[in-house]
């Protein structure tokens, strides 16, 4: 980076050196690198960077250089825009001026060019000649090509520049209409319509982009007044332009821009800007040739200016009544039958124009001839208007005159052009072709056959071939029937009835109809009165005949409605399945076209990615290219400004031009640098050394002929120092003297006067002492009066105190007293509750002790009943010993040759007959005992049930209240397992430490037979 980039001021001074040197390109790239570092350029104020903007743009257009200066300019915006807009605008403004000013200033350039001639009295050249024959140019257009196109187009280049810049910040929004203002000022001066037509395009164009932002504070909103009031002025300065430059097409735009303008606004225009845009209006029609449209504009400023100036002169009022007026009676009269009509019916195209021309004078329906002079009549604007016109009026509106119609409107014609400034001269031409058209109407009325010379006579201010034109006109328009004979020379009206089935509507005044009119009409005659003829014969017909005709219908209908309703139901399916039909259709091309779609869009997605791979790598190349070439040309620029700061690089680079400085690199650049240093540096080495034997020389002599003149210089001082001492002690003791005198004198001449300032002052000190003394009484009085006051209202004070203490007393202890009975009752109500609670701690205790004891009872009768269980088991174990012990006898009573063997074949062996019996004796014994013992334990089982639900419920309700006082530590229970809760009956818990592994076996043996032994319908019971 150059030595100057730090800081911006460095840069301003080294663009100065280089436009001093002849350089400004160079001065250009150095202002440019401020802006283009972005990591410091928001670090500096606008009182640093704009003189360095400014001399940047200046070096633009001095260049001519409006692609850097937009960038600068846009750099600048993105800095300044939110931060200090006012340095934006002059910014902007500057720039502008500035451009101006070179334009302006190569206008005169051109056209001094032209008029330095160099022989006056050849003023065209041989040379001139010529070319003037070849490219059609003049001298002057040549120079304005090569002189002053080039600065038009970069003044029109900076405007467009500045309007892209500011479109879109509302801060700035009126600085961009000043320049929209401008750019149509500089169009209109130098003829450029191109750029005019340019310039409305692109102001349509960034409505439209303003229309669509997001509503941010920054933005340009089209919701505020002020911004649509800046909008529609610039369009109306837009249509002034466009009319002064005859562009009628963008004239008609731009009115269509102030419309919508106007319809955006949340309010009405003021009334001047609704009078100048109906002016401009009316005359964008006039020029287009719509002289309808054109009075219609007209009349709606007559109506504004009427409502809104209540003091409107008689003058301004018959002016503007003339104009309506003549501009009303000059619309041509229109065509009865146009072709477009007859023919081709469904062609809407000029009545959309025609409304939308209608739109922008704010009318509901186009308007017409017809209608504008019942709107005149009815507003009295025909009375307004000048007794001439009046007459003209009459002449052409109401009146039949054929033979005098053009004489009359011929003498106010005559009138109109005596006057050659008045606006309504322009009304002439228009004015006698409507005076033909009825003087033709009305000589069609009273003559079938005219010579064409009397049509001719009686047309005062035509010629022969314009009438026979406008005959030939109101043919083609159908709006009249004319055949001209041209070798009689005469004209014949109304004998072409080709055309009967048409029907006519006069227009004006009418005399009577014209015999084609009778002729057509005759049929039309004849059935109306035979129609009437019939109703007076038979009036009822008709309504026998829709008697008749509503029977036959009634018939029909109840004959024809059960099958027209099938018919109906039928045609509802045939529409549903047809509907269905088509949507399967529809489904199935939409999925096609959708197939296709997504293949040709995948094709596409491809081509697409392919292509930009391609430019990627592309783009890649130019890059790197670009990165290579930069940084060669930043190393040779930073070279170029390092040489630039010393005194040697200066010269090298003085010695070399632009062209040389570009082919050379940074090395050799350098190598150039070193040689001139190396030579700079030997010159000095010799200056040096003769200069210093020189100053060696001449500093020796100065000293060895300095030293006498010091030295006596030295004595002379000393002698003129002791002379000028002496003189002033001798001047200090006469001073001295003097003033010692001057005060005894002094003391000398008050001594007389201390008896009189004695007597002066101890008067005064009398005076004041009596003064202070009567002061002192009466303040001394007002003390005592105040000290009075003040002790009464400290009494009072303390006896308002003393009262408000008792008081407070007195209430204070009033609350100790409510406090302390109100303690002694929550006192008494606690020991209330305290002995209630003991009776009824006492009473549970009371009740829990019954219950424990209630509890010891049942546990020592279920441990004697477990004792008897143990015995019963123990007695039954031991019977089940000696069964096993007589069995066990038995068998070895047996021989061995009756023992059991197993069978060889596989199948149940038999047993000896005694041995069968012997079983079946004891098998029979045991049954027995087992149901004897069968009964005993069901019996015993069921009193268990009965105790254990009893002792479930008990025990369930105190496990409700908590182990604890449940009293089950108090009872020795280590552990309770409840049974299932959700059976339908409650089970007796088991405890583990109530009974030992031989109970449960002797249970489970004794449940086991009990099943054998009992029938089901018992076993159901006891579940």
């Amino acid at each position: 980076m150059a030595r100057y980039g730090q800081r911006p001021e460095n840069a301003l001074k080294r663009a100065n050196e280089f436009i001093e040197v002849g350089k400004p390109a160079r001065a250009l790239d150095t202002l440019q690198e401020v802006f283009r570092n972005k990591k410091w350029t928001y670090n500096w104020s606008e009182s640093v960077l704009e003189p360095i903007m400014f001399k940047y743009l200046d070096l633009c257009v001095e260049l001519k250089k409006s692609h850097i200066a937009k960038e600068g300019l846009f750099q600048y915006r993105n800095m300044f825009q939110s931060v200090n807009v006012g340095s934006l605008e002059n910014v902007i403004r500057g720039y502008l001026r500035m451009a101006e000013e070179k334009t302006n200033a190569a206008r005169k350039q051109s056209q001094q060019a032209v008029i330095d001639i160099d022989d006056l009295d050849n003023l065209a050249t041989p040379e001139s000649i010529l070319l003037s024959a070849v490219s059609g140019e003049d001298a002057q257009d040549r120079s304005d090509r090569t002189i002053l196109t080039p600065w038009v187009k970069f003044l029109w280049e900076s405007y467009c520049q500045c309007l892209e810049l500011l479109r879109t910040n509302a801060h700035v929004e009126s600085l961009y209409h000043d320049i929209a203002r401008m750019a149509f000022q500089f169009c209109l001066e130098y003829n450029r319509k191109t750029e005019f037509r340019k310039l409305c395009e692109k102001l349509r164009k960034h409505l439209e982009e303003i229309c669509k932002l997001p509503q941010l504070v920054s933005n340009v909103s089209m919701n505020k007044a002020e911004t649509q009031q800046l909008n529609l002025e610039t369009r109306l300065n837009q249509l002034d332009s466009a009319i002064q430059m005859e562009l009628w097409q963008e004239a008609f735009k731009s009115s269509e821009d102030v419309h919508g303008m106007m319809n955006l606004s949340k309010k009405s225009p003021v009334p001047k800007t609704m009078a100048n845009y109906y002016q401009k209006l009316a005359m964008v029609f006039w020029k287009a040739g719509n002289y309808l449209f054109h009075a219609a504009a007209l009349f709606k400023l007559l109506q504004l200016s009427r409502e809104m100036k209540k003091n409107m002169s008689p003058e301004e009022q018959q002016r503007m009544a003339n104009r309506v007026l003549l501009a009303t009676l000059s619309i041509p009269l229109p065509s009865a039958h146009p072709e477009f009509d007859r023919f081709i019916e469904t062609d809407k195209s000029p009545l959309e124009k025609a409304q939308k021309l209608a739109t922008l004078l704010g009318l509901t329906q186009p308007p017409t001839r017809v209608s504008l002079l019942k709107d005149i009549v009815r507003l009295n604007i025909v009375n307004l208007a000048s007794s001439q016109l009046q007459e003209l009026y009459s002449w052409l509106e109401v009146e039949f005159h054929p033979l005098e119609l053009c004489s009359r409107v011929d003498s106010v014609i005559r009138t109109l052009q005596a006057d050659e400034n008045s606006p309504l001269t322009q009304y002439i031409r228009a004015l006698q072709d409507v005076t033909l058209v009825r003087l033709v109407h009305q000589i069609s009325q009273v003559y079938q056959t005219i010579q064409f010379a009397r049509l001719l006579k009686l047309a005062k201010f035509t010629t022969n071939f314009h009438l026979e034109r406008l005959l030939v006109d109101c043919v083609r328009y159908n709006d009249m029937q004319i055949r001209i004979d041209h070798g009689k020379q005469c004209v014949h009206f109304g004998v072409d009835l080709s055309e009967a089935q048409r029907e006519d509507h006069p227009d004006g005044p009418v005399l009577q109809a014209m015999p084609s009119e009778q002729i057509r009409c005759q049929l039309v005659n004849m059935a109306t009165v035979l129609h009437r003829a019939i109703n007076v014969i038979n009036p009822n017909k008709k309504k026998f005949e829709r008697e008749k005709l509503r029977g036959a219908m009634v018939n029909h209908y109840h004959e024809t409605k059960m099958k027209e309703h099938q018919r109906i139901l039928g045609r509802h399916k045939i529409i549903e399945e047809r509907k269905e039909y088509i949507e399967h259709i529809n489904t199935v091309r939409e999925e096609e076209e959708m197939r296709r779609q997504e293949e040709l869009q995948r094709q596409q997605i491809l081509a697409e990615q392919k292509r930009l791979e391609q430019e990627r790598e592309e783009r890649e190349r130019k890059r790197q290219q670009s990165e290579i070439q930069q940084i060669k040309d930043r190393h040779l620029k930073e070279k170029m400004q390092q040489i630039s700061q010393t005194s040697h690089g200066q010269k090298v680079l003085k010695k070399l031009d632009e062209d040389e400085i570009k082919k050379l690199d940074a090395e050799q650049i350098a190598a150039r640098e070193a040689e001139e240093l190396q030579k700079e540096r030997r010159e000095m080495q010799q200056k040096l050394k003769s200069q210093e034997k020189k100053i060696d020389y001449l500093e020796r002599a100065k000293r060895l002929e300095e030293i006498p003149l010091l030295e006596k210089a030295v004595e002379d001082k000393m002698e003129q120092a002791k002379k000028r001492w002496e003189q002033q002690e001798a001047e200090r003791i006469a001073a001295a003297i003097e003033e010692r005198q001057q005060a005894v004198a002094t003391r000398e001449r008050m001594a007389r006067m201390k008896e009189d300032h004695d007597i002066f002052l101890a008067k005064i000190l009398a005076e004041r002492k009596s003064i202070y003394m009567e002061k002192l009484k009466e303040f001394e009085k007002m003390l005592n009066e105040e000290r009075a006051k003040r002790l009464l209202k400290r009494k009072m004070e303390r006896k308002a105190e003393r009262k408000m203490k008792w008081e407070k007393e007195r209430a204070e202890a009033a609350e100790r007293r409510r406090l302390e009975e109100l303690r002694i009752k929550q006192e008494e109500e606690k020991k209330r509750l305290e002995e209630e609670r003991a009776k009824r701690e006492e009473e549970e205790r009371k009740k829990r002790a019954e219950e424990e004891a209630r509890k010891a009872e049942r546990i020592a009768k279920i441990e004697k009943q477990s004792e008897i269980a143990r015995a019963r088991e123990a007695e039954i174990e031991r019977r089940m010993e000696e069964q096993k012990q007589k069995e066990k006898e038995l068998l070895t009573k047996r021989r061995p040759d009756d023992r059991y063997r197993p069978p060889r074949d596989g199948r149940d062996g038999f047993r000896p007959t005694a041995e069968i019996s012997n079983w079946r004796s004891s098998q029979a014994e045991r049954n027995d005992e087992s149901r004897l013992r069968g009964w005993d334990s069901d019996k015993w089982r069921k009193d268990r049930r009965k105790e254990d639900f009893e002792r479930d419920i008990s025990d369930r309700e105190r496990l409700d209240k908590g182990p604890e006082k449940a009293g089950f530590r108090d009872r020795g229970i280590s552990r309770v397992i409840l049974c299932n809760t959700d059976s339908p009956r409650p089970r007796r818990p088991y405890r583990q430490n109530d009974m030992s592994r031989n109970d449960m076996d002797w249970r489970s043996r004794d449940s086991a037979a009990q099943d054998a032994q009992d029938p089901p319908a018992r076993r159901q019971d006891d579940k």
